[in-house]
């Protein structure tokens, strides 16, 4: 209930839309039980290639557009309480 474990393999799975699966397909799969629980503390953590992060915000943003969230103060909300943490080369 309080962890889940998935894998996004670019070179075996595919996403929704026929392409490789990458972890923003994975984030925004289970968008709503995320949120949930960044809304109740959770921490979200991103670590590898820094070319890897405009794909994840590109899905964050629209993700919270679809909630009706300004993706900007949300992200910055989640910097203010600890809970958003990047680390990428």
């Amino acid at each position: 209930e309080n962890f889940r474990i998935d894998y996004a393999l670019s070179r075996e799975q595919e996403n929704k839309n026929g392409g490789k699966m990458y972890i923003q397909d994975k984030v925004e799969e289970y968008a709503d039980e995320i949120f949930a629980k960044l809304d109740n503390g959770a921490h979200m953590y991103f670590c590898g290639l820094k070319g890897m992060m405009p794909g994840i915000q590109d899905m964050l943003a629209g993700v919270c557009e679809g909630k009706g969230i300004d993706y900007n103060e949300f992200i910055k909300g989640l910097k203010k309480k600890g809970q958003w943490h990047v680390a990428v080369y």
